[in-house]
């Protein structure tokens, strides 16, 4: 696996999402910026003011981190990382973040500073750590993958985060609004290494991040990342007891429950009876996707730019 180097003269393209977290661009911009210069390190801007831009923006900045030995720097929440690293992921180069969302699973799960100024000045001492990135299909997730009930209750979660703003306390409130009013249940037909099997579950829920699955008690945490991805199964149960596995996730007991259950996997395919396309979820962001679904690992590394291996072990 080959690392990329990290020098002072590594140009910065960072790509700023305004609608991300308080959505205020311009003074994580004015931040980065007063700081970058004061170090003299050479840098360019993108900022994304609408959805339709991102694929645009994130070509142009990973084109030119390509063309100069540079880096690219995302700051937004967990969908426009993925986006960044979608486009990013088979250059080989590095990645760096500005947690600007509701949840950063990412940057906390590798001790990322939340503050844009403390994230900006580790960018600059920062070392290179290749991360495991999961694939569905085409795609790629760094946090998690879903179908069912999980695509759903994201898709409500934007109607209220849209009136009331993307604070943690107005995503749980939705969650908890819509489990009350109930989801179908899909019958899967899955392979994974273990063997073949049919299973009837409101959702699917596939983790490649182990801070995530540790905050809601999925014990198959530890495996994640050590070549593994887990899958949390759901039982077909009704609205008041995904009710109450949703209130033990938040307590960090959800992998004691017998409605749910979950195991570590290298490969796993599922074909969902009665549809040939399905809404799913990467990384907090909807699309449809044809059937069969097959989650894996991805070929390739995100090369994430961490904290120096020396200041990492002394926090």
């Amino acid at each position: 696996m080959l690392i990329p180097a990290l020098t002072r003269d590594t140009p910065f393209y960072i790509v700023l999402n305004a609608r991300s977290g308080s959505g205020n661009a311009a003074q994580c911009r004015a931040q980065m910026q007063e700081i970058l210069e004061a170090e003299r390190k050479p840098h360019q801007f993108f900022v994304i003011e609408q959805p339709r831009q991102i694929e645009t923006i994130a070509a142009s900045a990973v084109a030119a981190a390509v063309r100069n030995a540079g880096a690219v720097i995302v700051g937004g929440g967990d969908g426009t990382i993925n986006a960044m690293a979608h486009a990013l992921l088979a250059t080989g180069r590095p990645f760096g973040v500005i947690p600007q969302g509701t949840f950063n699973y990412l940057s906390r799960t590798y001790d990322i500073p939340s503050d844009v100024g403390d994230a900006t000045r580790a960018l600059l001492t920062a070392r290179i750590r290749p991360v495991q990135v999961g694939a569905l299909n085409e795609r790629i997730f760094l946090v998690n993958a879903s179908l069912g009930l999980h695509p759903h209750l994201l898709q409500e979660r934007e109607t209220y985060t849209r009136q009331y703003g993307r604070r943690r306390a107005v995503a749980l409130w939705a969650g908890l609004a819509t489990l009350l009013k109930g989801y179908r249940r899909l019958v899967l037909e899955i392979e994974h290494d273990e063997g073949n099997e049919l299973v009837r579950t409101p959702s699917l829920f596939v983790g490649n991040n182990p801070l995530q699955l540790e905050r809601i008690g999925v014990p198959e945490a530890e495996d994640v990342q050590q070549s593994r991805l887990a899958a949390v199964i759901v039982r077909p149960v009704g609205g008041r007891t995904l009710l109450w596995l949703a209130l033990r996730g938040a307590l960090g007991q959800l992998g004691d429950d017998s409605n749910v259950r979950n195991f570590p996997f290298k490969r796993l395919r599922v074909r969902v009876r009665g549809e040939r396309k399905v809404k799913v979820a990467t990384d907090g962001e909807l699309l449809w996707m044809r059937t069969p679904l097959e989650f894996s690992i991805a070929p390739q590394r995100l090369m994430l730019m961490v904290a120096p291996a020396d200041r990492a072990s002394s926090e």
